[in-house]
């Protein structure tokens, strides 16, 4: 008779320490071959198809209809429900999914490793989380090769390893997982509907103001009466373009780079990087208030701005920014919104220079900009409206992250069999049953 093995014991393996009766097994022999389709050769066929832009936070959100008369040279994948997809270039982006039953029979990009799941011995959501995990990734990604479009094989994808526990143990893991993924979703949908909220807001507020009644026709379109148009040169007390500096000194100082401000204007510390102090630093410190213009981008993102409102450290910021300090009588968060708005419609994109790789807005561009400007009163009011749907957007924000890091948690500990008596998620019916 075959000794049973108990749960609390553990073997080494090349891929980590797991559960002993688990196995250790290659992508490859765990899934199903691929069949290639040619939708060029499909007359009087549509298809759904998914790329790499289909994908947002592990999810597929979209797809276009392709035809025989449309279909692009990549259209070459058939995919069915279950299918887990893994972009192939930079895979360090985890632009990876699981095809939903309505792709069931549709197409993928080539830029896909698509990974059919044998259902004999794994269940797709189990490959889905191990692929998702940095060990996994920073395996594949080891492998990229290429410089313009980095990118691993199929084969280097199929060749990697997993670890394999018994079918019900999968199930189990991975409905635990699955429902903070459903939390997370349910936390994203918040944040989409509240931006929505703070869109129309911003686009109300910052042309037709508060209570007004009367307006007039300007240059830049109808504003209330008592509103002044005015050129950002008009409105500033000091603009200042920040240094370069291709060194790192770990006891220097941080400064604020592209990657630091997003496009909704906040302003982010999740990674910074540290400077040689250049000469004449109080010329480069940065003071609560100070509004930061990204001059310099890749042509999609140039333009951010954000308000600078104080850190745990000192700050300067890189020659990719213009520091702007306005007058007193004008609100930098009000100059902000609009910055964000006109983002969004893609004027700095229109007014930028384009170079080989990136684009850049001239500061004349920006001094010439015109803007409606209410009254200080009125700006005050404006922001405080708008700063309460900030408040809400942050709180959810913080749910998400806090969500997140209990999903790293559970995944470092379930995936490698760590813990393996997690309670499993609690349903309505438990809870009905529970009342009884």
């Amino acid at each position: 008779m075959k000794a049973k093995v108990g749960r609390n014991e553990f073997k080494d393996t090349e891929i980590g320490r797991i559960p002993k009766e688990w196995e250790v097994v290659r992508l490859g022999d765990i899934t199903l071959p691929v069949v290639k389709i040619d939708p060029r050769k499909e007359s009087g066929k549509e298809f759904k198809y998914v790329d790499i832009t289909s994908i947002e936070n592990n999810r597929i959100i979209g797809w276009n209809v392709i035809n025989s008369k449309n279909a692009p040279s990549r259209a070459r994948q058939l995919i069915h429900s279950k299918d887990v997809i893994f972009a192939t270039t930079r895979p360090y982006l985890k632009n990876i999914a699981v095809a939903s039953q309505e792709l069931d029979g549709q197409i993928c990009s080539t830029g896909f490793c698509v990974i059919r799941p044998n259902k004999e011995c794994v269940i797709s959501e189990w490959i889905f989380y191990n692929v998702l995990t940095e060990r996994f990734i920073s395996r594949t990604s080891s492998k990229m090769k290429g410089a313009t479009y980095p990118a691993v094989s199929d084969k280097d994808v199929s060749n990697e390893k997993i670890p394999l526990p018994s079918l019900p143990e999968q199930r189990k893991i991975t409905e635990i997982l699955s429902t903070v993924d459903e939390a997370i979703q349910r936390v994203d949908e918040a944040i989409a509907r509240t931006e929505r909220l703070k869109r129309g807001l911003m686009q109300r507020l910052l042309t037709r103001g508060i209570g007004h009644r009367e307006f007039k026709d300007t240059e830049i379109g109808r504003i209330p009466k008592g509103w002044e148009v005015v050129r950002v040169g008009d409105i500033i007390e000091e603009i200042k373009n920040g240094f370069a500096s291709g060194k790192r000194d770990e006891k220097g100082i941080v400064q604020i780079r592209m990657n630091n401000v997003t496009t909704d204007g906040r302003l982010i510390f999740d990674s910074y990087l540290k400077v040689p102090i250049p000469e004449n630093l109080d010329e480069w410190l940065l003071k609560k208030g100070d509004f930061l213009f990204n001059n310099t981008n890749s042509y999609d993102l140039v333009g951010k701005s954000t308000i600078f409102n104080g850190a745990p450290f000192p700050c300067t910021f890189s020659n990719h920014f213009t520091r702007i300090r306005f007058k007193k009588e004008v609100l930098p968060e009000l100059i902000l919104h609009h910055f964000i708005v006109l983002w969004e419609k893609g004027y700095f994109k229109s007014v930028a220079i384009r170079h080989v790789g990136q684009s850049a807005v001239h500061t004349d561009y920006l001094l010439k900009l015109q803007l409606p400007l209410p009254s200080p009163p009125e700006q005050h009011r404006i922001i405080e409206i708008l700063s309460t749907v900030d408040k809400k957007l942050e709180l959810e924000r913080k749910r998400k992250e806090k969500l997140e890091r209990i999903k790293r948690g559970l995944m470092n500990d379930l995936l490698t069999g760590r813990k393996r008596d997690a309670p499993e998620p609690r349903t309505e019916k438990d809870e009905s049953e529970r009342r009884r």
